[in-house]
């Protein structure tokens, strides 16, 4: 999906949370593991949750795993069930990604829109932006229990920038899952793949990806807005 950009509307960065603002989608996949095994499924490797699911909504990570007909509510019940392990198991380990406070902070002095999309519901995020204490970073949150379709449907990014005032052909994605990136594509966004959860060439199929990182350390938002600019104008 191909968009111009608007010259009056803001530039806007858009993080997916799990994976990109903290390095902890293994955590999560460790959390799904138990859970399945509870409830039958067995020899599950979390590589395989983290390439095949990771950043969608937990209704469509059960009826991709566990039951296609589950309906909504048991899978809220065991989307909590799982969102408590992860919350117990792994609360001292849930740090910010290296560099990505002052990047925060360079890019907002620059005037650039900051919000996140995120695939989790309203505990987790209150959980990850209390414990790293980034939550006055971001002007907009949107998370699953705000969107009737998760990714890789484009919608929660369409909604964040939505509420930043920003054209969507404005705004750069930052994503570790390949869910996330399609969503950004569809979107009509630039993305930066983070690569905590896939390697490098697992995007290589996503034409929107300007870039990827292992972290924020050293990375200028000016040079990811001129990428984003180039590979607009080049398309």
């Amino acid at each position: 999906m191909k968009m111009t950009p608007a010259n009056n509307s803001p530039k806007a960065f858009i993080f997916d949370m799990d994976g990109v603002l903290v390095d902890n989608m293994r955590m999560h996949a460790q959390s799904w593991v138990d859970l399945f095994a509870d409830y039958g499924l067995s020899g599950l490797d979390p590589e395989r949750y983290l390439v095949e699911t990771a950043g969608m909504k937990g209704l469509d990570v059960l009826r991709y795993f566990l039951d296609p007909s589950i309906s909504p509510e048991e899978a809220d019940k065991l989307t909590e069930l799982k969102d408590i392990l992860y919350r117990v198991m792994n609360r001292n380990d849930i740090v910010a990604m290296p560099g990505l406070e002052p990047f925060l902070e360079r890019a907002a002095n620059a005037g650039v829109r900051l919000g996140i999309g995120t695939g989790a519901g309203p505990k987790n995020i209150d959980y990850v932006l209390g414990l790293t204490g980034l939550t006055p970073r971001f002007e907009a949150v949107v998370g699953a229990h705000m969107v009737k379709h998760g990714k890789p449907h484009p919608e929660t990014f369409l909604q964040v920038a939505e509420r930043l005032g920003a054209d969507p052909a404005n705004c750069i994605v930052f994503e570790d899952a390949l869910p996330g990136a399609e969503a950004a594509a569809a979107a009509g966004m630039s993305c930066v793949a983070v690569t905590t959860t896939n390697a490098p060439e697992a995007f290589a199929a996503f034409d929107n990806v300007i870039t990827t990182i292992d972290h924020f350390n050293g990375l200028l938002p000016e040079t990811l807005l001129e990428l984003s600019s180039t590979a607009k104008t080049m398309s």
